[in-house]
């Protein structure tokens, strides 16, 4: 009886000690603090100037230090998130320390010169006073963005295929890259808006061919790069030029293909820019133009944010295609 109460109280002991109690999330809550911290700096202290939003914005900024501490204390029961919001946190607090610093510099003591450098406050009024406006300018900036991009990696991978397998094309097609690719896609401006019928075609023209360039060398480049032992293996299994091409040649060209799509993704955003800025009567370039012409540098740099992040959201999912299609190099490219 001795023995079996002595393995039992063994085990419990090794249960207790498997498990052993979780510690306090210090650097999550010293975020937290910090977010909460700056909305009282925002809220509290008087302004030099009289802008809207003020207690919004500070409500804002607190609320989110109420959601780390949220999140951190029910990261103590769930592993995933205290990991995440642990990483992160570092972060979290340089944001927090930033938005405060920059209240203090601009509503608050006015060491920035106004109109040049609003405080975030004022970024915030754009947000909830001028959306419409904005939202309309996304969705035509989105719309001209996918036709030139899709239009212009679909012809460069066809054309990089081409290329790289069949050696009369590369004879005709080679010196025309070498001609016409390394010219930046602004340089046509002048001969795009007069070839084409309105600035919106001209400006697909001119992001298709941003993006068909390093689509179609990088396509080129993994097609004559595959190993020629695959082709005499499928060859030996009876395949014939179209399987060589589908079911061999591209597959094994897909890494150097995702590589030509993402430097064409970002060709195709300056482009974009550029292109709606000097043409289009829509779109994130036209209205950074328009604000700039007002002298709203707040609209602009609103217009900046969402720009920064419509460009970072659509590389972070041509990441997690790649990822999915190419699961055996999934982590050798990151983002």
């Amino acid at each position: 009886m001795s023995a079996a109460y002595d393995v039992a109280s063994g085990e419990a002991a090794t249960e207790r000690t498997a498990s052993p109690r979780r510690p306090w999330p210090a650097l999550e809550i010293a975020a937290a603090a910090a977010w909460i911290g700056a909305g009282a700096i925002t809220a509290l202290i008087e302004e030099a100037g009289d802008f809207g939003y003020t207690q919004e914005f500070a409500f804002l900024l607190a609320g989110v230090g109420g959601a780390i501490l949220i999140a951190a204390l029910v990261g103590r029961a769930a592993p995933a998130l205290g990991r995440r919001l642990r990483h992160w946190a570092p972060w979290l607090i340089l944001i927090a320390v930033g938005s405060a610093g920059w209240e203090l510099v601009t509503a608050k003591l006015e060491l920035l010169p106004m109109p040049f450098f609003p405080p975030p406050q004022a970024i915030l009024e754009v947000y909830l006073d001028d959306y419409p406006r904005l939202l309309e300018s996304l969705v035509a900036s989105a719309k001209l963005l996918a036709v030139g991009y899709l239009f212009g990696a679909s012809a460069g991978f066809l054309l990089g295929v081409a290329v790289g397998w069949s050696q009369v094309v590369a004879y005709w097609t080679h010196p025309i890259l070498r001609f016409v690719g390394p010219l930046p896609a602004t340089a046509w401006l002048p001969l795009a808006f007069f070839l084409f019928p309105s600035s919106w075609s001209a400006s697909t023209f001119l992001i298709a061919l941003a993006t068909g360039f390093p689509v179609t060398v990088l396509t080129w480049s993994g097609v004559a790069s595959v190993h020629s032992g695959y082709y005499d293996v499928a060859r030996t299994l009876g395949a014939n030029r179209a399987f060589l091409v589908l079911k061999v040649a591209i597959p094994a060209a897909l890494p150097h293909v995702f590589v030509g799509l993402f430097m064409g993704l970002g060709s195709s955003f300056a482009v974009l820019v550029v292109a709606e800025m000097l043409g289009v009567k829509a779109g994130l370039g036209w209205y950074l133009q328009w604000a700039q012409g007002w002298a709203s540098y707040a609209n602009m740099y609103a217009a900046l944010i969402v720009l920064a992040l419509g460009c970072s959201s659509l590389i972070t999912a041509l990441f997690k295609l790649r990822d999915r299609q190419l699961g055996w190099q999934k982590g050798v490219v990151r983002w």
